[in-house]
């Protein structure tokens, strides 16, 4: 997947005199608040959503940290 905004961020970084980087990748976080009583139910519902909705499968990895 293209990142046009990392790639950005490398060359920023180059013409700012650092050296020696070999790639700048971004990352989206979700932040989700929950009522569950359960971590283990929470991290069912969370997994349904970036399934459902939050990630493609095709090309994102996720992970999901209860907290």
């Amino acid at each position: 997947m293209a990142d046009p905004e990392g790639k950005n961020t490398l060359k920023a970084l180059e013409l700012l005199g650092f050296e020696g980087l070999k790639d700048v990748k971004t990352v989206k976080v979700f932040d989700i608040v929950m009522d569950d009583k359960s971590p283990g139910e929470a991290e069912k519902r969370v997994d349904e959503m970036c399934r459902r909705l939050l990630a493609n499968p095709v090309i994102h990895n996720y992970s999901i940290k209860i907290k």
